[in-house]
Formats: C-alpha cells, structure tokens, sequence
C-alpha cells in the first residue's frame, strides 16, 4: 500500500475526521453540499422526514433545484413542481432553483460544487462535479433523508482507477468520444464503486465545459466518482462564480505522488475516431463508420452530458450553412439558462435556428423521456445524452445512438449517422 493518498481518499478523510483513509474503510462523512431535484427530492422524502422529526439539521447546505419536470407538459408534473418549491420554501431553503436548467449544470454555474469538498445529490450524475476537484456522487432519496436529519452518511472509501489521455485531440473528437472510448473498454458493469481518476496532457488542456462531459459518464460505468485534479483551468472556470473570500477559502486537493491506484489505464488521444453506443447501452460502443448510413429520424443536442455552450458551437461549426435533412427533427436543448443567453449573445442559436433547429426551453428535456422530443413507436434518434436505455427516451420500440455533439451535427444535416470529420 502506498503512503499517500488519493483526491477520493483526501476528501473522505477530510469530511469524517480522519487523518488518513485507504480504500475499503467505512467511514461516516459530512458532505458540504446536498442536492435534491424534483422527482427524487421533497416528495420522496416529505412524510418520513415529518415523522422522523421534521427538522433538517443544516438547512444551509441543502440545494433543491426542478429540472426533469420544468417546464411541465402533464398535469402531475406540474402539481410535483409546486409541491417541491412550497416544501423548499417551507424549510427554508434559500438556495432553491427553478427553470434555471439542469440540477448539475446549474451547481456549477452557482458555485456549488468546490474543489476538494463532498457533494451528495439525488440524481446519479451528480458525479459530474468530480471535473471540479470535488469528490461528488449520486445517492438515493432514503440515503438524503439521512443526510437532511443527521448531516452524515457513511461511505466505504473506493479504490481509485487513474484513466490517462496523453497525446493531441483529433479535430472532429470530443471528449464524448473519449468517455464512449473507456465505457466501451471496460463495459457497463466495470467501473462499480470505483473512484475513477482523469488526467494526461488532453484532460490538462481540455476546457471545464468538456470535462464535465467526462466526468458526468463515469456513472455509465458504474463508477461512484469521476474525479479531474483542480488545476488553473477550474480556478479560473470558479472565478467569475465565487467572491473573493470564497476563492480565498478555497482548499483543492490533488492526490500524492505516492498513493495508490487499483489499476492505471493509458490512452493515446491521437488514434481515437468518433465514436458512437449503440441501443440499449451506453457501452455498447463502436467507432461512428461501423454504424455509417443507418437512418435517423431524429438528431438531440441537450442533457448533463452535451448541452453546454461549447457542445452548441461544434454544433453550430457543422451545421452553419446546411439545412436539417428532410423528414428528421434536431431538436436543441440548452443546458441551463445561462447556456440558452450566452448562445444566444454569441449568434449560435440564430445559426441553429436558420438550419431548421427546434429549439426548446433549457432543462432535462427529452433525455429522460420526460418531454419535449420523445420517441414514438419505431423512431430512431442520434442523441448528445449520456443513457440509450430501452425506452428510456420514448416507446420501448424507439432506438437511440449515443454520440457527439458534432456527430449529431453530422447526422442531422444527412439525415443518418455519419462520421463528422467529414465536415470538418
């Protein structure tokens, strides 16, 4: 065993006490941040917590943001929004969110999420705050009620898997492409409970936009965080977010020369293609030419996973000038609010929007089958998400690819899937 430790170690030690942990201890942590979204949050939680005592011991720490039903389309969606806000307003929870997008994007826009803290949430990508430093991982809503009452939940320490990607990017290769890259290697089961570590020369020149995409898809694997050591990229990333005494009490953690990893896997950046995860499973991944010519009846750009700013420009780079293919619908997602204004300041929704995009309010959308693109029977859909699960997305019959924003790019103006650097 190695005499250092690990970012994951770092901060299970730091929030429980202990000068030290190694990978296997059980330990009972405070986590600094924790996130309820509206169909896992206060309505899963309400009567439990009113028998239980009805008091939540830090309400300071408590986020609650509605995402997957906002806007509503259903009548029960609608009335889950208002119980969520009159629960957060009750409980006085301040730091509460509503049509502001999606419950990850938004913890980080806010400042939520910090290096070298723990943030439980009751959504499973809640893993993406790992691309901040943060040692960030889903939990259940019994698991919340638990944190709500006593400010703890136990945890056993992960091993860490430190993943490398040295080498240059590919023009037409995203980080999507990467992430798709290692889910396929190790499969949907291969990453269970494990810490998994980025870093090499692409993850070190890769924007936070782009990194939030890695760390998010961890989870397909089965990985309870998805960690990026915080460097100048996330403190410059967190300083038009915080105040300056917040910036001040900052404490990154990165992991010692001499910790231990259960495994280390080395990629070389410069011999990835596009990749692309056929139905029904995120790891079922090949590169994009072996799925080439299968026709699409529609191409999604939004969710945790790709609809950032950054995901709408490379979208935009292919599409501006081209017109959405006959007989398919792209549907465009932003992110967050944040995300939709600065697109929108900057001309890319005007590009998308003249090629024949649908664009829609910003928010979980049709990523989980809630609204505002879900497949009918037989459809076919090339999607920026980050799950193609059997229905997850619309009728149990409806097919969906998962690939990057500029391969759904590629796809929509041709009207099936197709390697984007042939636009490139």
């Amino acid at each position: 065993m190695g005499a250092g430790m690990t970012i994951a170690e770092k901060i299970l030690a730091r929030q429980s006490g202990n000068s030290r942990v190694s990978a296997g201890d059980i330990v009972w942590a405070e986590p600094n941040t924790a996130m309820m979204d509206d169909p896992l949050g206060p309505k899963m939680i309400q009567a439990e917590l009113r028998r239980l005592g009805n008091k939540i011991k830090f309400p300071e720490r408590v986020v609650v943001i509605s995402d997957h039903c906002a806007p509503p389309s259903t009548i029960l969606q609608a009335d889950l929004l208002t119980l969520t806000r009159n629960w957060s307003k009750e409980y006085g929870i301040q730091r509460f969110h509503e049509y502001e997008g999606i419950c990850h994007q938004v913890m980080m826009e806010k400042g939520y999420v910090r290096p070298g803290e723990l943030v439980v949430g009751t959504d499973s990508h809640t893993v993406m705050g790992g691309a901040l430093g943060s040692f960030a991982t889903g939990i259940g809503s019994t698991e919340m009620l638990g944190v709500l009452l006593t400010g703890q939940m136990w945890f056993r320490v992960p091993e860490t898997l430190r993943i490398k990607w040295d080498g240059i990017l590919p023009d037409g290769v995203m980080a999507k492409d990467l992430i798709l890259r290692i889910l396929g290697d190790f499969g949907s089961g291969g990453l269970t409970y494990r810490a998994v570590e980025f870093g090499g020369s692409v993850v070190e020149n890769m924007s936070t936009d782009q990194r939030f995409c890695l760390s998010n898809m961890t989870v397909e694997g089965g990985a309870k965080a998805g960690l990026i050591p915080p460097d100048r990229e996330t403190l410059d990333y967190l300083e038009s977010r915080l105040s300056k005494s917040e910036l001040e009490s900052l404490s990154p953690i990165v992991s010692d020369a001499e910790a231990s990893y259960c495994d280390e896997k080395i990629y070389s950046a410069t011999e990835v293609t596009p990749m692309i995860a056929l139905p029904n499973n995120p790891a079922n991944v090949c590169s994009i030419t072996e799925a080439s010519r299968e026709k699409i009846d529609q191409a999604y750009i939004g969710s945790c996973a790709g609809g950032r700013l950054s995901d709408l420009i490379a979208v935009a780079r292919v599409i501006k000038g081209r017109h959405v293919a006959s007989g398919v619908r792209l549907i465009v997602c932003p992110a967050s609010r944040t995300v939709y204004q600065q697109a929108l300041k900057q001309g890319v929704l005007e590009t998308l929007y003249e090629s024949g995009a649908i664009i829609t309010a910003a928010g979980c959308g049709a990523c989980g089958g809630g609204h505002s693109g879900v497949l009918g029977a037989g459809e076919v859909c090339i999607s920026a998400t980050n799950r193609n699960f059997k229905g997850r997305m619309g009728d149990p019959s409806s097919q969906v690819f998962l690939a990057s924003p500029l391969s759904v790019a590629a796809a929509a103006v041709t009207g099936e899937i197709t390697d984007p650097r042939t636009f490139i």
